[in-house]
């Protein structure tokens, strides 16, 4: 891969409103962001276009940069939150800034942006201020208060039934 400077786009980007048109930079996203916009809708029709016109780059990462995505968003307790796109688009981000280049994640998830700033990624927000703390995260109930690991795969307590929520266990600067 020889350029540099790149940005990975997020289904919240495209939803956001970003224009894939208007920078000068690589795009790349993967195909899973195609499958959670709706089809006829404008983030829709800018992604195709794009596509269409050499623009944006769709690319599925390498298994191993999944991998390593899927222990740093269980690490901070984000993995719940993530969808598989969300993993795929940091793996990819990971996966280019392996090889090289300059890596910008576009994307208004406070998730992808946690995650990023843990494996060193960098993310721009678009519709939002971003996140200004990388955050730890625990499960619980708050009916019976029993604590879940940040990854457990159940929405409910296995005590009471109650929906589960998260807190923040622990909050760190910012990498640079």
């Amino acid at each position: 891969m020889n350029e540099k400077r790149v940005i990975v786009l997020d289904t919240s980007a495209f939803v956001a409103g970003f224009d894939p048109f208007s920078i000068s930079e690589k795009q790349y996203t993967v195909p899973l962001v195609r499958d959670e916009l709706s089809k006829g809708s404008m983030s829709w029709i800018r992604f195709k276009a794009a596509v269409e016109n050499g623009l944006l780059k769709v690319k599925k990462p390498d298994k191993v940069f999944v991998e390593k995505v899927r222990e740093a968003a269980t690490f901070l307790g984000d993995s719940f939150f993530l969808s598989k796109a969300d993993m795929q688009v940091l793996a990819l981000a990971l996966q280019l800034k392996t090889r090289g280049c300059e890596v910008s994640i576009a994307t208004d998830d406070y998730s992808i942006q946690n995650v990023a700033n843990q494996l060193g990624v960098k993310f721009a927000s678009l519709a939002t201020f971003g996140i200004r703390f990388r955050s730890k995260w625990v499960r619980y109930c708050p009916a019976c208060h029993k604590k879940y690991p940040a990854d457990y795969k159940h929405e409910r307590c296995e005590v009471c039934g109650t929906m589960l929520k998260r807190k923040m266990l622990r909050k760190t600067t910012l990498k640079e």
